[in-house]
């Protein structure tokens, strides 16, 4: 399969961008959506970075709660994901589904104001994630379609870099919001919401849309490039029979199975709080040296990725998550404990995060690219969201540290199975 081999020179007809001459790296279609990414992600990533201590401290919510409610802040997501995959190859317009699912998380984010309750945050929760659902196979496919294949990784390398840069920048504001704010937490989601409209506006504006005249085209592919005039509407059936071809079968396979024993990130951050004694006044800055570390090695993975193998680079990433766990089940609480676990923690999704979407550059033919790219990451997305609930449950019997090993040998375990499914036939990395 793709992930586990070299880049292959394209294929004629499978949903190429058009040829660019040697000194163009990407499409502006991708730093155009990168940047949308990060203004979003500064309005997302401010209310992720304070909203498990605002939950356990001044909600009084227990781990398993938490869990729950963390889970459903990824769960709900994929399973939209493969709506918004969908329908964006149905109607052919990648950018509509995408302003939807942006704008309906940029309406969530005042309603945090009202939700005081495990029910009304559940809710308010559950329908910003659908907007994320909504938004991100469509834009994938637009990086995705725009890209010759054998420079998938250093496309989605770059817009993952500008996400990061707003992940960083979400954080960084969040505290600074709750150290000038009376009310800090009312504050930091105010702000939030009005990030998150502007994120909207540069959608709307400066991504393109269908061309006029075009049958189907939209930002992500020039005029009659992507799919031919006069083709009928992808249906349900024809973007499930995807789950047929075999390498796309190991893939989402694979992605579910690694992500079964994948700790959110925010129980990551609260254990690293309580491993290393951080006060409460600094763990909105957590995030930050992950989203750091992501920004600074997204790019040069997508193009070790796109060199060597995407298997390699993304069972390699997988590892490092390993050693991070390592580190909060065994290593002593010194200073340099919160850097070292925030840096493996960082080169985890650089090596994974852009690299599962570029691998799909060979399997999924342009007119089911959305489709595609939203039944790996639902797979992905609902095993991240039962590993939640189980990780929460764990922690809420047994503890923290239990739970975690169960998490760490459950990794090794799986990535081992991966590497094998993944392995290629001729040997090659």
């Amino acid at each position: 399969m793709y992930l586990t081999d070299r880049s292959a020179p394209p294929k004629a007809g499978a949903g190429q961008g058009p040829r660019r001459g040697p000194g163009r790296k990407v499409a502006p279609v991708v730093l155009v959506l990168g940047t949308v990414s990060l203004i979003t992600d500064i309005s997302s990533e401010m209310v992720t970075a304070v909203l498990p201590l605002y939950l356990v401290t001044t909600l009084g919510f227990s781990p398993l709660g938490f869990g729950t409610l963390d889970g459903v802040y990824n769960g709900v997501s994929a399973l939209v994901q493969l709506t918004g995959g969908h329908l964006a190859d149905r109607i052919r317009n990648h950018k509509l589904l995408a302003g939807l699912g942006y704008g309906l998380s940029a309406l969530c984010k005042p309603l945090l104001l009202l939700a005081g309750s495990i029910g009304t945050l559940g809710a308010v929760l559950a329908l910003e994630r659908t907007g994320k659902g909504l938004r991100t196979a469509p834009r994938d496919a637009m990086i995705s379609l725009s890209t010759p294949a054998a420079k998938q990784g250093r496309a989605f390398g770059v817009h993952r870099a500008m996400d990061t840069t707003g992940a960083m920048l979400g954080p960084l504001a969040a505290f600074l919001i709750l150290r000038a704010a009376v009310d800090g937490y009312d504050a930091v989601f105010g702000v939030s919401a009005c990030v998150a409209a502007l994120g909207v506006l540069v959608l709307v504006l400066f991504v393109p849309g269908r061309k006029r005249g075009g049958a189907s085209d939209d930002a992500s592919t020039p005029a009659g490039a992507d799919v031919p005039q006069g083709k009928q509407p992808v249906r349900i059936r024809e973007a499930l029979a995807l789950l047929r071809v075999p390498r796309m079968r190991a893939l989402a396979g694979c992605a579910a199975l690694l992500g079964l024993t994948t700790v959110s990130d925010a129980f990551v951050y609260l254990l690293l709080q309580r491993r290393a004694g951080i006060g409460e006044e600094w763990f909105p800055l957590l995030p930050l040296g992950t989203a750091a570390v992501f920004l600074l090695l997204a790019v040069p993975f997508g193009a070790l990725a796109d060199r060597i193998g995407r298997r390699t680079v993304f069972l390699a990433g997988h590892a490092v998550l390993l050693a991070a766990y390592a580190l909060l089940l065994w290593a002593p609480a010194t200073s340099a404990l919160p850097m070292l676990v925030l840096a493996l923690h960082g080169t985890f999704y650089a090596a994974t995060d852009g690299v599962l979407p570029a691998a799909l550059a060979d399997i999924v033919p342009s007119h089911l690219r959305a489709s595609g790219l939203a039944i790996v990451g639902t797979s992905q997305a609902l095993a991240r969201f039962c590993c939640s609930l189980a990780f929460g449950a764990a922690w809420t019997l047994w503890g923290d540290g239990p739970a975690l090993a169960g998490s760490a040998i459950g990794l090794l375990c799986c990535a081992l199975v991966a590497g094998m499914v993944l392995r290629p036939a001729d040997g090659t990395r």
